[in-house]
């Protein structure tokens, strides 16, 4: 691992980790319940794509990155703020780790020789996961399956088949993966702040 990459996984992992400690103080749970759940959105996309990948987990390889999550969770801890604030600053942090870890899973992906399709697929999963695990243990129905969420699989989706795109144009490279990763997280706090959603049916009531 490179050390832009190392640095960019690093941003990712402290971004999640934020967004998981923020939830589990607004569940009301302990310090135990804040690293656990910090612990779990940080690094469950990542295990997921390894998973995937049939590669090491690298979250078992990489000691340092429970440190990040140990000190995200502390400064939670000591500094979460007025409540009525938790619910922005627990999206706008999501954003930020799905950028980076979508960008960087979609690379791993390709590094690891899956096709077009299967890059983006695991790319999109390595982004999602924690913050599924996240929810489900929070007990909220993950914010991925509410109609009423705004955009968040769709610009992850976008932002990994542009790397995709350009790594079959001979032009990936760095530049492209901060790029696409900084696509991700703006799409999605525009989505946030503009209320886009996903297309959904239209509700009929049942008589």
């Amino acid at each position: 691992m490179s050390t832009v990459e190392a640095a960019l996984t690093g941003i990712g992992i402290f971004a999640f980790a934020l967004s998981g400690a923020l939830m589990a103080v607004r569940k009301h749970m302990d310090v135990i319940g804040m690293f656990v759940l910090a612990a779990v959105t940080a690094v469950g996309g990542g295990l997921t794509r390894d998973i995937l990948l049939g590669l090491p987990p690298a979250a078992l390889r990489n000691p340092w990155w429970w440190l990040i999550v140990a000190v995200a969770t502390a400064i939670v801890f000591f500094f979460h703020g007025a409540v009525d604030r938790l619910r922005r600053a627990v999206l706008s942090c999501d954003a930020v780790g799905l950028g980076l870890f979508c960008a960087g899973s979609t690379t791993i992906a390709l590094q690891s020789g899956l096709g077009p399709l299967e890059s983006v697929l695991v790319g999109t999963v390595g982004g999602v996961a924690g913050g599924v695990l996240r929810d489900v243990l929070a007990g909220e129905i993950p914010s991925v399956l509410r109609r009423d969420t705004k955009l968040y699989v769709v610009p992850a989706v976008l932002g990994c088949a542009l790397i995709v795109a350009a790594e079959a144009a001979a032009v990936g490279g760095g530049a492209v993966v901060v790029a696409a990763g900084a696509a991700i997280v703006v799409v999605r706090l525009l989505a946030l702040w503009r209320g886009w959603t996903a297309p959904a049916p239209r509700a009929r009531d049942v008589a």
